[in-house]
């Protein structure tokens, strides 16, 4: 890789001026081909997916708040019901008891779930697809996006599919309930229902925001074969290194219940933009990009008729490893998981390859190469750094932004990472270039990124390709640069490089931003330097510094300029990211009565709360003791007056003692509306021998070491069965807790204003009540 010499000084402007243009429009369309197609009207052919008739759905499904169990929620169902119907589907309801045990130390959770289920059976079938969305919501939402999207989905693909032939395969639509609760529709159809008792290929569909491309970002392991499939689909976006981060997460859907069975293979996708709704009041049909319908349909429908006509039986059970696949503009570029150590050795072989010859023309020393590599490294840690800093700041300035994934309106915060990395890149390079040379530096930035795809060919084999392609192609253009004669050859060579390195990252990049939100903007930071570690050699064509000893930095104008747009981007960003009836601030407010000492308290999750939360908390405490559904820790407190509700009531149907076992038969019933009713108790050094919800056993049942918590959710009027057999004799304390929703009509209550928001948390605006039962 020779230095930028070989371009006379006259011509440099206008090779850089070609070369940047190239790349930008190459930018450009990577970005564009990743974004949602434009919704097709009501009057599309009716053999297609229409977003204009989906969106008749989601107006039905996103009408009123539905949580789980609320009259509400029953209308949804009974819609689905009807429209199934009407389009000729087998269908049927699922009543059940479904529940998901403890684990990491939280509470089991448990539901009456009424699921809906629909067939198109096959005319020859070789297995069973499932289509999965769940037609609950939040509890403060109105769920036209989540999930609202996934249920107007299936709706209309079922419908497109019954004007053509009928599919080979048995084709079933699950529409789950309970999912907000903690997936338990979806357990209680995975291990009850007789639909779920043979191998199949699930798709889930779901919706965590109101824009954005549907992303398929998660797959069952094994994935090569799926892989191939959802390759042919009209808009095929997701990446590997997608599916390896979400398997590091914590998050599910109602994709997780069917990952715990190795019958089940399956693809899950979601769009994920515009997360200021997720599960707020402002999640309403208004709210939804239906270019975004359109690519979860269009996506959809194609995958209905692959799966439909393929032999399953391959497809039913995972291949011998995971597929690496990225977008590129117009199709899905794959390979074969096997691949990926021998292409991340090849790129730090290749590097190698480059430090050698560059050495041996002169143009650099091991040393130098060895500082490169290491001074890479400053670059990337402090863009993460410095991006991490600038939301902490937004969130000091803005202290909504704390409860939030993302800003409202985060386009110009978006633009003030991007700018904010390009100064720390271009100031470093500017800092460190006189003293290395800009040729130790690119193969450094280079083998930089070797080394991270060997690192991530190790941990995340998936993301391997992010670093390991854009350092293989930009090694293989520095080798071709040393060789090729003429100056256009080489910078055609530089340029074929760096182009490589802009279709695999910049895809990416803009699908991290909506992903891990501006609250993990140092990730985003971190894959932006990577990028431009990546451009180091055309960086070099661009750069015009002074080469006068008296400047002790040399191109410092370049990151000055990126600064000052950093600076100007965030504050556009404040100046338009403002607090209004569209674009509420977020708050958190919860009611807690303890019946035991007739005491209430309003309770906030803020961290640090704003003027309209502030009225009614005042002080920190740790309530969790009393309040177990609370997280543990100290939260903003302040005294309530006592509402006159009614508490839980527990009543002892069986109560007896033998061989050193108590063998407990509980009803557990509300005394008021409430949406979920909860048991939690303290075992010591006894043990549970045995739990069971309405007849269905549950283990593990503990949280930790000495209690044990359940919640039931969607709880009736006469509330669940709870059989508990543990060892001793002694008397058990328990502690009942029950919550509805809605603060309205609470004694001291005062309504928000019309730009003060309800945070996206299950327990915003939760009315809570506790007593302690001794039996």
């Amino acid at each position: 890789m020779p230095d930028r010499s070989y371009v006379s000084p006259a011509r440099r402007p206008l090779v850089a001026a070609v070369l940047l243009g190239l790349l930008l429009l190459l930018t450009v369309g990577a970005v564009a081909d990743i974004q949602p197609p434009s919704p097709a009207g009501e009057n599309a052919p009716a053999g297609e997916f229409s977003a204009g008739r989906a969106f008749r759905h989601v107006e039905q499904v996103g009408k009123d708040r539905h949580v789980a169990g609320s009259p509400a929620g029953d209308q949804v169902r009974e819609y689905i019901l009807a429209t199934l119907r009407g389009y000729g589907l087998e269908t049927e309801v699922q009543e059940a008891t479904g529940l998901i045990a403890a684990r990491d130390g939280e509470e089991g959770v448990a539901a009456r779930v009424r699921n809906v289920v629909a067939r198109i059976p096959g005319t020859a079938s070789t297995g069973r697809v499932i289509f999965v969305a769940h037609y609950d919501a939040a509890q403060v939402s109105y769920g036209a996006n989540d999930d609202g999207a996934g249920v107007s989905t299936l709706l209309e693909t079922a419908r497109a599919l019954k004007t053509g032939p009928a599919p080979r395969n048995d084709l079933v639509f699950l529409f789950t309930d309970a999912e907000e609760a903690g997936m338990i529709g979806a357990e209680a159809f995975v291990n009850l229902h007789p639909l779920a008792g043979d191998r199949a290929v699930v798709l889930n569909v779901e919706a965590r925001g109101s824009s954005g491309p549907a992303v398929m970002f998660e797959t069952s392991e094994g994935n090569a074969n799926l892989i191939d499939v959802f390759a042919g689909v009209p808009h095929p976006v997701g990446s590997s290194i997608a599916v390896e981060i979400y398997r590091l997460l914590s998050n599910d859907t109602d994709f997780t219940p069917f990952l715990a069975h190795d019958r089940f293979t399956g693809l899950n996708s979601a769009y994920i933009d515009g997360s200021f709704t997720y599960h707020t009041p402002l999640d309403r049909p208004g709210s939804m990009n239906k270019g975004s319908l359109q690519h979860h349909g269009d996506n959809t429908l194609a995958l209905a008729k692959a799966f439909g006509r393929a032999d399953l039986g391959p497809l039913m059970r995972p291949a011998g490893h995971d597929a690496t696949y990225f977008p590129l503009p117009g199709f899905l570029m794959r390979y074969p998981g096997w691949l990926v150590w021998p292409i991340a050795v090849l790129a730090l072989l290749g590097v190698g390859a480059l430090a050698f010859l560059a050495r041996r023309r002169g143009l650099t020393s091991w040393p130098r190469a060895a500082a490169g590599l290491g001074l890479a490294l400053v670059p990337l840690v402090v863009a993460a750094v410095v991006a991490q800093v600038l939301w902490m700041i937004l969130s000091t300035l803005r202290p909504g932004y704390d409860l939030m994934i993302d800003p409202s309106r985060p386009g110009w915060f978006r633009m003030a990472v991007i700018a904010l990395t390009l100064a720390v890149l271009l100031g470093w390079y500017a800092l460190v270039r006189r003293r290395i040379g800009p040729v130790p530096l690119a193969i450094g930035g280079l083998g930089l990124l070797a080394v991270f795809g060997v690192l991530f060919a190790a941990l995340i084999p998936g993301g391997s390709y992010l670093a390991a392609l854009p350092a293989l192609f930009g090694a293989a253009a520095g080798i071709g640069a040393l060789y090729v004669r003429g100056a256009l050859g080489k910078v055609a060579v530089l340029g074929a490089g760096a182009a490589v390195a802009v279709l695999v990252l910049v895809p990416m990049l803009f699908l991290f931003f909506p992903a891990l939100g501006l609250g993990a903007a140092y990730a985003s930071a971190i894959f932006l330097t990577l990028l431009g570690l990546a451009l180091l050699p055309v960086l070099e064509l661009l750069w015009r510094p002074t080469d006068r000893p008296r400047h002790r930095v040399s191109g410092a104008a370049p990151a000055t300029a990126a600064l000052a747009l950093a600076l100007v981007f965030a504050t556009l960003g404040l100046a338009v990211d403002r607090w209004d009836e569209r674009h509420p601030l977020p708050t958190h407010l919860m009611y807690a009565l303890d019946h035991d000492t007739g005491t209430a308290q309003w309770v906030s999750l803020e961290p640090s709360p704003n003027t309209w939360t502030a009225r009614f908390v005042r002080g920190k405490a740790d309530l969790s003791g009393q309040f177990p559904v609370l997280p543990t820790g100290k939260l903003a407190v302040g005294p309530a007056q006592r509402a006159a509700i009614a508490a839980p009531d527990l009543k002892v149907v069986a109560d007896v003692t033998n061989d050193g076992q108590r063998r407990l038969r509980l009803r557990l019933e509300p005394r008021r509306p409430v949406r979920l009713l909860g048991v939690y108790g303290d075992i010591g050094n006894r043990r549970v021998v045995r739990a069971a919800i309405d007849g269905r056993e549950i283990a593990p049942f503990l949280t930790d070491r000495d209690r044990f918590g359940l919640q039931f959710h969607a709880v009736a009027n006469d509330g669940f069965e709870l059989d508990l057999t543990i060892s001793g004799a002694e008397p058990l304390r328990l502690r009942l807790i029950d919550g509805s929703d809605g603060l309205d009509g609470l004694p001291g209550f005062r309504q928000r204003p019309s730009n003060v928001g309800v945070a996206g948390t299950h327990s915003s605006d939760l009315v809570a009540g506790a007593i302690t039962v001794t039996i």
